[in-house]
């Protein structure tokens, strides 16, 4: 069921959902996501049968703003609340430890619990809206299942399950990877999972260097080593690799699609080439529909040329190594 996410009247029927109990898939800046009132934990198990998500694989908690960060959080430590000034509202998850009597499904289990505040006005609107009706966040993943390549069209977002879930459409998610993700628990800043947002922009605003995960680190959405694949197998190549490769074919190559930035020297007939924007935020906007549309296409390989090894395409580089990784 389509709702559009400009229309108050739909608004107000999808935070009514909420309130209920119901799921609703929603638009934000990064990807669709799919969402529950996150204090109720019989609501947020629909979320994990719906996607056939392991429950002890922890959700995002998505809020209107600080305030509402705290109904969850049982304390914001000094370094979450830089973060919060500087990235908020907008694609950065951080984990704090978590109020013991509330989300504790959306948490997976855990102390901790990872909050972010989305920038889109469609999410904006629709978590406004489910505030006022007394829901105070919405856990939400990405709207597909589990494992799978995430949604940054409401389409994909049915595709994915079918016409009777309610959909808030609000056209392509302009980031179109999912947000980064910093552990604020521990008195460091870890990054548990990169996104748009550069290591050196979050450093700036952290006041210290990024910390790698270790073996405590706390679970955290999108950080499972396999994930965001298509049903094609995708390989990650450089690129003299790929053009080597691809000369090695025979005249006929079974259903291949190649998605790289240069222009590969030799590219059979029967080869379905896209070619990966130049800049990482127009490779980050477009990876996943490019993925969903190759695999549509009926592509049963996708060879990929891997991205620079820059700050700035880390984000698209994760989530290609995962897709690659299933």
């Amino acid at each position: 069921m389509l709702l559009d996410g400009n229309d108050p009247a739909a608004i107000d029927r999808a935070a009514a959902l909420l309130a209920e109990g119901e799921l609703v898939a929603f638009a934000t800046e990064t990807v669709y996501g799919l969402g529950a009132r996150a204090d109720d934990d019989a609501a947020v198990a629909k979320i994990f049968a719906a996607k056939g998500r392991p429950s002890e694989h922890p959700l995002i908690v998505h809020v209107l703003d600080a305030t509402d960060a705290q109904r969850f959080a049982g304390e914001l430590p000094a370094l979450a609340q830089r973060l919060v000034a500087a990235f908020w509202p907008g694609p950065l998850t951080i984990i704090v430890p978590r109020r013991a009597d509330i989300g504790a499904a959306a948490a997976g289990g855990q102390s901790t619990i990872g909050l972010r505040c989305p920038s889109h006005p469609v999410a904006r609107s629709l978590l406004q809206a489910a505030r006022e009706r007394g829901v105070p966040g919405v856990a939400a993943p990405s709207a597909n299942r589990f494992g799978r390549i995430s949604p940054t069209l409401a389409a994909h977002v049915v595709d994915e399950f079918g016409d009777e879930l309610a959909v808030l459409d609000g056209g392509a998610c302009p980031v179109g990877i999912e947000s980064s993700i910093v552990d604020c628990s521990r008195g460091h800043p870890v990054l548990l999972r990169p996104g748009q947002l550069t290591r050196e922009r979050i450093e700036a605003a952290a006041g210290e260097p990024l910390r790698e995960p270790g073996a405590d680190a706390p679970r955290a959405s999108g950080t499972l080593e396999a994930h965001y694949a298509p049903r094609a197998k995708l390989r990650l190549m450089t690129g003299p690799m790929l053009n080597t490769a691809l000369q090695l074919l025979g005249p006929d190559p079974l259903k291949l699609a190649v998605y790289s930035r240069s222009v590969p020297l030799n590219v059979a007939p029967g080869v379905r080439h896209r070619r990966m924007p130049a800049r990482p935020e127009d490779a980050a906007h477009e990876l996943f529909s490019v993925l969903r549309e190759l695999d549509a296409e009926g592509a049963q390989l996708i060879w990929v040329e891997e991205p620079p090894a820059d700050p700035a395409w880390e984000g698209v580089r994760d989530r290609l190594r995962r897709a690659a990784a299933s």
